[in-house]
């Protein structure tokens, strides 16, 4: 898979997270910060293969200003 910057959060101030990316094949990547276990333990269903990021708002709320 190929992945695209589109955008990251205006709070960072070194790298590029977090933030958002397109793939080739129509879907998104996020890139955030690891949640904690309490926090983890409230999602439903969550698969061995799946995991969960936090990222700001300002990042979502970006793409959709943008569109």
């Amino acid at each position: 898979m190929k992945i695209e910057f589109i955008r990251k959060t205006r709070e960072s101030t070194t790298g590029n997270c977090p933030a958002i990316y397109s793939t080739d094949d129509g879907r998104y990547v996020i890139q955030g910060w690891k949640i904690d276990d309490e926090t983890r333990a409230q999602l439903r269903d969550l698969a061995d293969n799946e995991t969960a990021v936090v990222i700001p708002a300002d990042v979502i709320a970006g793409i959709v200003a943008a569109q």
